[in-house]
């Protein structure tokens, strides 16, 4: 008998897939694929955004807000600007459309040097700018800034999917690269978050570099598994800033999580 709730789960999820790897013959492209096929077949709907294919500028400058480059450029005011006037250049306004249009971003790349590729980074750079992710505030002349689980991207849940040539043993607690969700925290915390986003538990994929058919295999099965469940699944239980677990210079109060220093902190 097909389990009713199941479907429920799957159907009606617009999902945005950012891509940056440089080669479509790569894992990488392997496993987007298999994930954008298994969300298709689950009734999802998808856009792709190919960050190497697409020749993605990852540079900020001038052009991308119109601004004269003899005067003095402002990033944050002057992409501001842009993003209310409707000035942004139009590879900007194309990005933000596929994001206001998706409920879901789904973020994928190798993990290079404990970071994303600079590709994806200016893809952030240029996209997520002031009025659009970030830099909003509540109404009224005392308004709060919104972000941290408040911001203006609220209500779109994202998951990161990382590919990593480190076995999984060596990426944990006493691991010698560190723990993974403290590894993505600049970019699940201090990006997705931040603007407002719910953001899921990471799916990595260790020793990429040296997967045999076997070990394929069972990945995509697991991935298959995960992007079933993108809709209900938990996310990271990271804190608000507006809900008065921190005080009014944004430390966490003292009987929250007393003695827990770090990245850890942030969680309930």
């Amino acid at each position: 008998m097909p389990d009713d709730n199941k479907d429920k789960e799957v159907n009606g999820v617009k999902v945005l897939w950012v891509f940056a790897h440089p080669e479509q013959r790569s894992l990488g492209g392997s496993l987007r694929d298999e994930g954008l096929r298994t969300l298709r077949e689950h009734g999802h709907e998808t856009c792709l955004s190919d960050l190497y294919a697409m020749k993605w500028n990852p540079v900020v400058d001038s052009g991308d807000f119109g601004h004269d480059p003899r005067e003095r450029l402002v990033v944050g005011t002057e992409s501001q600007n842009a993003h209310a006037s409707g000035g942004l250049s139009a590879d900007i306004r194309a990005e933000q459309a596929k994001i206001e249009w998706a409920d879901t971003l789904v973020v994928q790349f190798p993990l290079w040097w404990y970071g994303m590729p600079a590709m994806l980074k200016g893809w952030f750079d240029r996209v997520f700018v002031k009025g659009f992710a970030y830099g909003v505030t509540e109404p009224g002349p005392d308004g709060r800034i919104l972000r941290y689980g408040d911001g203006t991207l609220a209500g779109k849940r994202a998951l990161v999917l990382v590919t990593l040539g480190a076995r999984a043993s060596s990426v944990g607690p006493r691991g010698v690269n560190g723990e993974l969700e403290e590894l993505l925290f600049p970019l699940q915390h201090g990006t997705l978050w931040y603007s407002g986003m719910s953001v899921l538990p990471p799916f990595a994929v260790h020793g990429a570099d040296r997967l045999s058919v076997t070990g394929y295999e069972a990945i995509t099965a697991e991935l298959r598994d995960r992007l079933r469940t993108l809709s209900t699944a938990e996310p990271i239980p990271y804190r608000y800033q507006n809900r008065g677990d921190y005080d009014a210079d944004l430390v966490l109060l003292p009987h929250l999580a007393p003695g827990v220093t770090g990245l850890g902190a942030h969680r309930t």
